[in-house]
């Protein structure tokens, strides 16, 4: 009896973990048309902006920028995150990408979030769409709220901005980003 309680109590998290892994997985199928996707990056600059508007002269200074308008994220224990996004050389967009995040540690829930990563010169954009690009652990995003802009900086070419839109998630884990990209 004992041990049919242990099994049982062990099949929640489990499923809680499936479910999570599914949801990610679903936000994977189905890709926009480009012309959607570019839409929605420029919308999400928008929102950026609009949040903290000292994130204009990131846009107007950066050589380029990857912005991922919606990232779905979950864990329980073992968790990741995906997400599709535009890349942008000197406003223009040049390129689609996808950002996968594997993490493991202690975390619970589910959340969702934008993404921008701005390129301060033309050799950082052109590693990006290569694809030798990852964030380390060691790697962080600056959450955007007002004045955020004005005491980040880059780190080796790089500063990373992001912006919850909703969910909520506890963790302290440890993982990286992996990046795809293709020209349009």
């Amino acid at each position: 009896m004992a041990f049919r309680t242990v099994v049982q109590s062990a099949r929640i998290p489990v499923m809680i973990a499936i479910m999570i892994a599914v949801s990610v997985v679903a936000g994977c199928a189905g890709k926009p048309s480009d012309n959607v996707m570019i839409s929605d990056a420029r919308a999400a600059v928008v929102r950026f902006v609009d949040r903290d508007p000292g994130l204009q002269d990131w846009v107007n200074h950066a050589h380029g920028y990857a912005v991922f308008p919606s990232v779905g994220k979950g864990g329980f224990g073992v968790g990741g995150s995906y997400g599709r996004g535009v890349v942008f050389e000197r406003g223009e967009p040049v390129g689609t990408t996808s950002i996968l995040q594997g993490t493991v540690g202690l975390q619970i829930g589910a959340q969702n979030f934008s993404q921008i990563i701005f390129f301060q010169d033309e050799a950082a954009l052109r590693t990006f769409q290569r694809g030798n690009f990852e964030f380390s652990a060691q790697a962080t995003a600056v959450a955007v709220t007002a004045g955020a802009a004005k005491t980040t900086s880059y780190e080796k070419g790089v500063a990373a901005f992001i912006m919850t839109k909703g969910g909520l998630m506890a963790e302290a884990s440890v993982g990286g980003q992996k990046f795809s990209y293709q020209p349009l």
